[in-house]
């Protein structure tokens, strides 16, 4: 089943930011119980905006969140002891997001890491900065592949991110991730392929439409998950109509449970 990851609490945004600074438990909480009902598997949690408050927001945000929904978190942070913090107060394995093959950033990390049960979300970033080829791509995916096996961590647990780039600077761009999702599924099968899907269409207009789109080529690629606004409906009407139209879906349960409960309107 096609993961969703819920990206709406952050205080990169307006509004989800002036509800950690007045404390506004019913904002938060009523957001979180919308994004579980609308189908997300994780609810993102990114506390970092506020530059020297990001431990105790995140601390407030977690005790916040996790009394009103019953699916796990994704903690959100590139810094270690946010994340050790934030770890010891989960009631279920997170998701981490997210780490990079950047050498500070993954050389940092990786003492988290170790023995911890958790989903990793990893970027195909490096110290060279964006990948420019699809085979670039892959060959960073391998890399990050490979290093957390060397520390025991399963396929299963592993969220390759291939970095999704505008197709308003770049008509290539698109083709060239996509073709990276199916490298990443072909050469290493059991790991998931992640990510934002909403810089493919920086720059253009009907930018909604765009993504839908490019989700549903994405999934055919090998997409397996991505981190996305679940309350937008049309957004998930594609997904389950997309995972049925790939046979992953049987008998059409999924799709036609989503028509009665009024999901899917043509």
């Amino acid at each position: 089943m096609f993961c969703v990851i819920g990206e709406r609490i952050n205080t990169t945004r307006k509004s989800v930011r002036e509800a950690v600074v007045k404390r506004d438990v019913n904002f938060i909480q009523k957001d979180v119980k919308k994004q579980q009902a609308a189908g997300a598997h994780f609810i993102d949690v990114n506390a970092g905006a506020r530059i020297g408050h990001e431990m105790e927001d995140m601390k407030w945000l977690i005790e916040t969140i996790q009394p009103v929904i019953d699916v796990p978190l994704c903690l959100d942070s590139p810094d270690p002891s946010v994340l050790e913090m934030a770890y010891g107060m989960v009631n279920q394995p997170p998701m981490i997001n997210s780490i990079s093959l950047e050498k500070d950033r993954f050389d940092t990390i990786l003492p988290f890491l170790k023995g911890k049960r958790c989903k990793i979300i990893s970027l195909c970033m490096d110290d060279s900065g964006m990948p420019t080829g699809a085979q670039d791509i892959v060959d960073r995916a391998r890399r990050i592949v490979y290093a957390f096996e060397d520390m025991g961590i399963k396929r299963d647990a592993i969220y390759v991110d291939p970095l999704v780039q505008p197709v308003s600077t770049d008509n290539a761009k698109g083709v060239m991730v996509l073709e990276a999702v199916e490298g990443i599924a072909n050469e290493l099968p059991g790991v998931h392929i992640t990510g934002g899907l909403s810089n493919i269409s920086y720059g253009l207009p009907k930018r909604p439409i765009i993504n839908r789109i490019f989700l549903c080529l994405m999934m055919m690629a090998g997409m397996d998950s991505a981190i996305l606004d679940p309350l937008d409906a049309a957004t998930m009407a594609a997904i389950k109509t997309t995972e049925m139209l790939l046979g992953k879906d049987d008998y059409c349960t999924r799709y036609l449970q989503a028509i009665r409960a009024g999901e899917i309107i043509a």
